[in-house]
């Protein structure tokens, strides 16, 4: 018996997944939650074998809680559900230890095979998304700005692009806000923009905010 837990902020998607998956008798759905601070506690209380994990989510985010889920368990499995199909986020959270990468247009055959795939211990990632990696490995001038960002520089750029304040932002990752706002100096200086907002609408051209930015 495979045993998973379903995070994801939309309860139509966390039922439709659920409800995909629970005629496969070898898959047990332990239970669902909607945040990345859920999907912690969830994990420490029923330590399921694969976690399916939303990127964009309120609170913490898919992000913070893959490396946050890692560093409580190094072999934890965690499969990224999202509609972000383009750079940056495959590539940073498979660095981030990620072990799968499926996208939001899945269907039953192709989840069920990558929680098999991921299960026996091998990677999988949904072909559209192969394709893109494999495309941008091609051609460097299709690589994405944020591929030079380390993980936490991207956790905070999209906490940005959310619009939070300094001071949420370094509530929710626990670090001072004197330290944000050096991350996000170091950011403004990294990506080439003179100013936040024009930091959150490159975010925004490149698919880390989902709500489009008025300047």
């Amino acid at each position: 018996m495979i045993t998973l837990l379903i995070i994801d902020d939309h309860e139509l998607i966390r039922e439709g997944i659920r409800r995909l998956l629970e005629d496969q008798a070898h898959i047990s759905v332990l239970a669902q939650a909607a945040s990345g601070e859920e999907a912690i506690r969830l994990a420490a209380e029923l330590k399921p074998e694969i976690i399916l994990m939303d990127i964009s989510m309120p609170g913490m985010g898919g992000l913070e809680a893959t490396h946050r889920l890692l560093q409580m368990n190094p072999k934890q499995k965690i499969i990224i559900l999202t509609a972000h199909t383009a750079d940056p986020f495959p590539k940073t959270l498979l660095r981030a230890g990620a072990v799968g990468y499926i996208s939001k247009n899945s269907g039953l055959s192709e989840m069920q095979t990558a929680i098999e795939t991921i299960h026996k211990g091998k990677p999988y990632i949904s072909p559209d998304i192969a394709q893109k990696l494999a495309i941008a490995a091609l051609d460097p001038s299709n690589d994405s700005p944020f591929d030079r960002l380390s993980q936490r520089e991207l956790q905070i750029i999209m906490l940005i692009s959310q619009g939070l304040r300094t001071q949420d932002i370094a509530k929710r990752l626990c670090l001072s806000p004197k330290t944000i706002s050096t991350y996000r100096s170091r950011l403004m200086d990294k990506l080439s923009v003179p100013s936040v907002v024009e930091l959150m609408k490159l975010a925004e051209q490149h698919g880390l905010n989902e709500q489009p930015i008025v300047s």
